[in-house]
């Protein structure tokens, strides 16, 4: 797990949706942690993946959380053990329905806390449900 401070660029730019621009935030981490992004926000009649990358020869189901504070907990909580299995059968028909080998897929979760005042906190929780 990983704790991150992360800059201030646009929280509260009430243009965007705090989802969205947790994602993107997420994204841009990701891709400095060194996993190549293969997909954003890809839907089936399952469910929605927010980003599917790749870890060596991992393929990486990623789950981002945003909140504005930790009232009702860290945003890495709202994912539930029911959740990361829900994850883990869309990570499945991802993998059905692109051409792609791995070693295997990991479950990862990004929670980003977003204090008024303060930079975002970020949060990544390598592995859920494994």
């Amino acid at each position: 797990m990983t704790t991150t401070d992360i800059g201030a660029g646009g929280a509260d730019d009430p243009r965007r949706g705090l989802g969205r621009w947790g994602e993107d935030l997420a994204v841009r981490y990701l891709r400095d942690q060194g996993l190549t992004v293969l997909e954003r926000n890809w839907r089936c009649e399952h469910g929605e993946v927010d980003v599917v990358a790749r870890d060596g020869g991992w393929v990486v189901v990623c789950e981002v959380k945003t909140r504005r504070s930790a009232g009702f907990g860290d945003p890495v909580e709202a994912v539930t053990f029911a959740k990361a299995m829900r994850l883990r059968r869309l990570a499945a028909a991802w993998m059905s329905s692109h051409q792609v080998s791995a070693q295997g897929v990991r479950i990862d979760v990004v929670g980003i806390l977003c204090r008024p005042g303060q930079p975002p906190l970020l949060r990544h929780v390598v592995g859920v449900g494994s």
